[in-house]
């Protein structure tokens, strides 16, 4: 009986020991850099084919560290970002620039995948969207004609 009785206060004192363990073990992450866009989509609406497809996402770094970004690619090869290199100061803001070759005529929808330290989106996807339009002076095919040829 007092080996039961040992053994059971044995388990009740671990698992109370586990419980607050647990609760105290990992602090919630406090401070860091965070990345807030101004805009995380671009409409570029209706454009020509061979328009100016750059444009301008505006960021700021809200957290409390400075903030960095590893990395910025696009979708395919007619998304092309740029982004700073250098750290981002807290409370100062950065623009990562994105050209969009227009020599496609099309729908236009993309995205730039960024990879930075911040806290609150480590990796944080922004998108382009629009159309390209054919030129005004976009030759129109000429229709072949018809009936005998006369030479």
């Amino acid at each position: 009986m007092k080996k039961a009785l040992l053994s059971l206060g044995m388990l009740f004192l671990a698992a109370v020991l586990f419980t607050v363990k647990a609760q105290t073990a990992t602090p919630a992450v406090v401070g860091g850099a965070e990345i807030t866009f101004e805009k995380e989509t671009h409409d570029y609406g209706k454009i020509k084919q061979h328009a100016n497809g750059e444009c301008e996402f505006v960021f700021k770094n809200t957290g409390t560290e400075p903030l960095l970004i590893s990395n910025s690619r696009g979708s395919c090869g007619c998304t092309v970002p740029t982004w700073p290199r250098e750290p981002i100061a807290p409370g100062a803001t950065g623009v990562i620039k994105v050209k969009y070759d227009t020599k496609r005529i099309g729908a236009i929808n993309k995205s730039v995948t960024i990879q930075s330290n911040a806290v609150n989106s480590p990796t944080k996807i922004i998108r382009i969207k629009g159309q390209v339009l054919a030129p005004d002076n976009a030759a129109t095919p000429i229709k072949p004609a018809s009936g005998p040829v006369k030479h």
